[in-house]
C-alpha cells in the first residue's frame, strides 16, 4: 500500500512557476491522505496563483496515478491562505483603509468605459514619473484585461514568489524603470479570468499588500473600466492621493467618464483631473497637421463641469501604438514626440495636484 510519505514525495516535485519552490513547501497542497487505492489532498491556491490551478492539478493527478496501487485521485479545493484580516472589519462594516508599507502615494487611473486608452495612459504616466527620478510601482488591477505586461515588454516573465501562508510575498517585475505586478503575469495569454466579486477583491488585496513593493514614492494603479468591484475594493482598502479620469473627446466616452468621476467623489477619493486621450490624430507624414477624429473639447467640458483640472490632451500617433506593442512606451522610445511630451506634462501636473491635495 502506498504511504502518505510516498504520495508527498511525488507531489513535492511539482513547483510554482514563479518561485520554483515545491507547492507542498508553499502549503498549496496539503492534508494528503491515502485511502486504499485512492489519494486525497487539498489544493488551496492564493489568488495570484489561480492561473496555475489546471497545471498543478493535472501534474499532481498524473504523479499520484504513477504510483503502484493508486487508481484514483480526489482533489479538494480549500480556502486560499489567510489575508490576516486586511481590509475586513466584519459584521458588514467597511474596514479602515490601510497603507501599503513603503509606498508613499497611491494614484489610480480610471475610465468610465473601455477602449479609451486608459492602460496606455497609466503605463506612460508611470514611466514618465520614473523619468523624473521617482521610485515608481505599477499595479495592473485590470484583472479581466491585463495589458501592462505587454506594454512593458515582460509578458513572457513570471514573478518570483517567496515565503508561504500569511508571509507569502510576490516580487514585482522590473521594466522601464517601473516595478509592476499584473494578472497578465500569472495566467496564459489565452486564458480567460472568470471570477466573481469576492475573488476579484481578494487578488487586488494580495497585489496591494502581498507584493514586495519595497520603498516607492508612487504606486500607479491601472483600474479596469467602469464602476464595479475593483474600484470599490481599491477605494475601501488603501488611502489614495487621488485618481486621474481618462476619457476621449466623444460624447459616449464623456457620459461614462462622468459616472466614474462621480463615483470616486462619492467614495471620498480626490479627483486629480481629466486626461483626454486621442484628442487629435497626427499623421506620420504630416506632423504639423492634427485631425479631431473623435470631436474636440470633450475633456475640457468634463473638467469644467466638475471643476477639476484638464491635465493633458494626448494626441493619437503611430509610435504610441508601436511602443505599446513592442514593450517600449512612447515616453521612452520617442521622448520628443508630441504624445510623449503630453505624458511628461501629465506626470508633472499630477505631482502638482498630489502636493496641492495632500
Amino acid at each position: 500500500m502506498v504511504s502518505v510519505e510516498q504520495a508527498n514525495g511525488v507531489l513535492a516535485q511539482i513547483q510554482d512557476a514563479g518561485s520554483g519552490r515545491a507547492v507542498t513547501e508553499l502549503s498549496w497542497i496539503d492534508q494528503i491522505r491515502v485511502e486504499g487505492s485512492r489519494v486525497v489532498f487539498r489544493l488551496a491556491l492564493p489568488g495570484f496563483a489561480q492561473g496555475q490551478r489546471e497545471r498543478i492539478a493535472g501534474e499532481a493527478r498524473q504523479a499520484l496515478l504513477s504510483l503502484d496501487g493508486i487508481d484514483d485521485v480526489q482533489i479538494e479545493l480549500g480556502q486560499p491562505p489567510s489575508q490576516g484580516g486586511i481590509g475586513q472589519a466584519g459584521h458588514g462594516q467597511p474596514a479602515e483603509r490601510q497603507s501599503i508599507p513603503g509606498v508613499r502615494q497611491v494614484i489610480a487611473v480610471s475610465s468610465g468605459k473601455g477602449g479609451v486608452g486608459k492602460s496606455t495612459v497609466a503605463v506612460n504616466l508611470a514611466c514618465a514619473l520614473a523619468q523624473q527620478g521617482l521610485s515608481v510601482g505599477l499595479l495592473d488591477a485590470d484583472i479581466y484585461g491585463p495589458n501592462a505586461p505587454t506594454m512593458l515588454g515582460v509578458a513572457d516573465r513570471t514573478p518570483e514568489v517567496r515565503g508561504s501562508g500569511d508571509t507569502q510575498r510576490m516580487v514585482p517585475i522590473e521594466s522601464c524603470g517601473v516595478a509592476m505586478v499584473s494578472m497578465g503575469l500569472l495566467i496564459d495569454e489565452h486564458q480567460p479570468v472568470i471570477w466573481r466579486g469576492p475573488m476579484l477583491n481578494g487578488i487586488i488585496r494580495q497585489f496591494l499588500y502581498q507584493a514586495d513593493w519595497g520603498e516607492r514614492d508612487v504606486l500607479v494603479v491601472d483600474l479596469p473600466p467602469g464602476t464595479g468591484d475593483a474600484q470599490l475594493s481599491l477605494a475601501q482598502a488603501v488611502p489614495m492621493a487621488g485618481v486621474v479620469i481618462v476619457t476621449t473627446p466623444q460624447q459616449v466616452s464623456l457620459q461614462d467618464a462622468r459616472r466614474g468621476l462621480a463615483m470616486f467623489r462619492q467614495l471620498g477619493i480626490p479627483v486629480l483631473g481629466v486626461a483626454e486621450n486621442m484628442s487629435a490624430f497626427i499623421p506620420p507624414d504630416r506632423p504639423e497637421q492634427r485631425y479631431a477624429l473623435f470631436g474636440s473639447g470633450g475633456g475640457a467640458t468634463l473638467a469644467a463641469d466638475y471643476d477639476v483640472p484638464l491635465l493633458a490632451q494626448i494626441p493619437m500617433e503611430m509610435p504610441v501604438q508601436e511602443g505599446g506593442d513592442s514593450g517600449r512606451p512612447i515616453v521612452i522610445s520617442r521622448p520628443d514626440s508630441a504624445s510623449a511630451l503630453e505624458f511628461q506634462g501629465l506626470a508633472e501636473r499630477v505631482l502638482q495636484q498630489v502636493t496641492t491635495t495632500a
